[in-house]
């Protein structure tokens, strides 16, 4: 009786364990958020200045903060928190959307094309969470921010270049419809 209490525990574990991985897909939320966790460590990357990583933003992602007045964030590898090179884009961020208090906002977060589907789409997630933190931190309401992760399902460059994979590790913020 002991050993089948046992077993059917083992069974119901590993389901468990292999039913609750990591999602497969894009999830949307608008939930509150959730306590990084440690992520494995890699090489940290230069932080670009202010200037420069508006610069790197393509032509799409500059079309798009000319219309709304919203700027991408950049991070550094295998990392999930707002740089300090990207505090004054979210204090930018932060001003156009108390200047707009009928807008909402989509947060997209995006990885480089390394790792696994599954890893990126939960740092993605983590970094949308992160810069999501931020912005309620400076006064916006959480109820005006929906979070997205497309992991590396969304490259902005799809050279195999570091300064490519720096345009890829980004938070793009885009008004919700």
């Amino acid at each position: 009786m002991i050993r089948r209490l046992l077993f059917l525990g083992m069974i119901v574990s590993i389901c468990l364990f292999v039913f609750w991985g990591c999602p497969k897909k894009a999830e949307e939320t608008s939930g509150e958020p959730q306590k990084e966790t440690a992520t494995a460590a890699g090489p940290t990357q230069e932080k670009a200045a202010p200037e420069k990583a508006v610069a790197q933003a393509g032509p799409k992602e500059k079309a798009a903060a000319a219309s709304t007045g919203l700027l991408p964030i950049y991070f550094d590898f295998d990392k999930s928190f707002v740089r300090n090179d990207a505090k004054n884009v979210m204090k930018t961020n932060a001003a156009w959307l108390k200047a707009n208090p009928n807008v909402n906002v989509k947060i997209e977060g995006n990885c480089d094309e390394r790792g696994t589907k599954e890893y990126n789409q939960a740092l993605g997630q983590r970094r949308a969470v992160s810069a999501k933190k931020y912005l309620t931190d400076m006064g916006i309401s959480a109820k005006r921010i929906s979070l997205i992760s497309y992991g590396k399902e969304k490259p902005s460059c799809t050279e195999a270049t570091e300064s490519c994979w720096q345009k890829n590790r980004r938070d793009d913020f885009v008004v919700a419809k």
